[in-house]
């Protein structure tokens, strides 16, 4: 057995062990500070690094190299890691992943190095904290959120974390400790993932893919590498597979995933279910996976309305509840505890969030809607908006978007770097639609400006969605930024301070 095959419990032997960590984020840190309370040799390699983190490296007893990484820097090769662990920024392209792939050296990301030391502390009985996965291109942090919640509604402790913003490492050093990881992972941290089959492979409780859509494809390289990074998501899951009914990629995988025998799949989505499923029925939803009556009887989640009443009714989000419910029935919550969770959970900012309803318009934000599969499902939610859209499209084609739900749009505004791709697929397949285009290239006026445009055409009974369908980077600091721009926008137009 080599060294690396026995490191698979925190109190394994990890003194001394060269660990090359790439990158320097909260995840970047929340992986050297671990490997260095381990009594790991730590060596820190980064492009850049923020102040807060340059100054604590060498206080927690690690190295740093800031400095190009167009080529391997001479103090990483000098090094030697054994094993270098990523930060997820880091595509499989770059010059020193290619480095390290080809020297042989282990490669993992801090989900692996997570797992490997997940029984630093335990519940009674000595043992680990369940993980559940949850993926997909949209609606991942609302569905973890929903989750943990519920599960603590059922008196689990329970912590949302991974790409969620909380690093993995941190939920799993807790002291307090946890008895279920409500894991959210993307498409970078799951290729990572997906590197290793050996003994640093999870074994998730439950695990989702919510959907998939063309996202992310220059950092994967081409779709199908995307699709496959997506499915290590099912990987040695032991209890329930869950998978969208409308997304049949998303069986497929569950279909072609090496899992526990036993492991049952079940799927979820907005018609009536089957014998396994979840899905609503004269708008309740229902589960039909987890109930002994499941042949004759459905049990009761919640209603449709009353998800409304919560600002949760549009249709994708309760896609999304219908998902964190089949995880958190795995685990054993009861119906009643998921539709209490259900209805004190409330969305994070920038996603279908109304900012304000004056003289009969509702104004709309949804700047997390990065890609055009969150935007469509935005559109779907409230038909015949103004469209404010608009940004880096990061390679996809936005011609398909349009087609779909552009006609239906009562105006589109567009904004940011890729502006004459988005109104010339207009032009093609929405050429009856009005187009404004928001030249502005004062960053601080490109929201004032749009919202201007949008109240000079939305009609009273209408809606203003911001729906950008793309990434926000070419005029804002992210889609946070850009979407408390639009807020602050729109109530400046309309003279109001409070929210609703």
């Amino acid at each position: 057995m080599s060294r690396l095959d026995s490191l698979t419990s925190w109190y394994a032997d990890w003194k001394g062990l060269r660990v090359a960590v790439l990158g320097l984020s909260d995840t970047g840190f929340s992986v050297a500070d671990t490997l260095t309370e381990l009594g790991a040799d730590v060596l820190v390699v980064t492009e850049a690094a923020a102040e807060e983190y340059a100054r604590l490296v060498p206080v927690i007893g690690a190295r740093l190299q800031v400095g190009s990484l167009e080529t391997p820097p001479a103090e990483l090769v000098d090094f030697a890691p054994e094993v270098v662990i990523a930060s997820p920024g880091f595509p499989p392209h770059h010059p020193v992943i290619r480095w390290t792939q080809e020297s042989g050296i282990a490669l993992w990301g801090d989900i692996e190095l997570a797992w490997r030391v997940r029984d630093k502390v335990t519940r009674d009985g000595g043992i680990p904290a369940d993980w559940v996965f949850i993926t997909g291109t949209n609606g991942k942090t609302t569905t973890t959120r929903m989750t943990a919640t519920m599960l603590v509604a059922g008196g689990l402790r329970a912590a949302p974390c991974g790409n969620i913003g909380t690093p993995i490492l941190d939920a799993v050093r807790d002291p307090s400790g946890f008895d279920v990881l409500v894991v959210e992972l993307s498409s970078h941290q799951l290729w990572y993932l997906g590197l290793n089959e050996g003994v640093g492979a999870p074994v998730p409780h439950a695990s989702v893919c919510l959907n998939l859509a063309d996202d992310h494809l220059q950092w994967h390289g081409s779709f199908a590498a995307y699709r496959a990074a997506k499915a290590v998501v099912y990987r040695n899951t032991r209890v329930a597979c869950v998978y969208n009914k409308a997304d049949v990629v998303t069986r497929e995988m569950v279909e072609d995933a090496d899992v526990f025998e036993g492991a049952r799949a079940v799927g979820f989505d907005l018609g009536v279910p089957g014998l396994s499923d979840l899905g609503v029925v004269d708008g309740i939803l229902v589960d039909r996976a987890f109930t002994d009556e499941r042949r004759h009887a459905a049990l009761e989640l919640a209603t449709v309305p009353e998800l409304a009443a919560h600002d949760l009714g549009a249709p994708h989000i309760v896609a999304n509840a219908l998902a964190a419910a089949a995880l958190a029935r795995s685990l054993g919550v009861t119906p009643e505890q998921v539709h209490d969770a259900l209805l004190s959970f409330r969305l994070d900012p920038h996603r279908i969030e109304v900012v304000a309803r004056v003289d009969g318009v509702t104004w709309v934000d949804d700047s997390k809607a990065t890609n055009p599969h969150a935007a469509a499902s935005s559109l779907a939610a409230y038909p015949g908006a103004v469209w404010v859209l608009g940004g880096l499209l990061k390679g996809v084609d936005i011609g398909e978007l349009v087609a779909l739900r552009g006609p239906a749009a009562a105006a589109a505004v567009v904004i940011g770097a890729d502006r004459s791709e988005i109104v010339a697929a207009f032009a093609r397949h929405a050429p009856d639609v009005p187009v404004f285009e928001v030249d502005e290239t004062d960053t601080e006026r490109v929201m004032p400006r749009a919202v201007e445009l949008a109240a000079g055409v939305v009609e009273e009974g209408g809606t203003v969605l911001l729906a950008p369908a793309a990434a926000s980077f070419d005029q804002f600091s992210g889609y946070d930024d850009r979407g408390a721009k639009f807020a602050t926008a729109v109530r400046n137009r309309l003279g109001i301070t409070d929210s609703l």
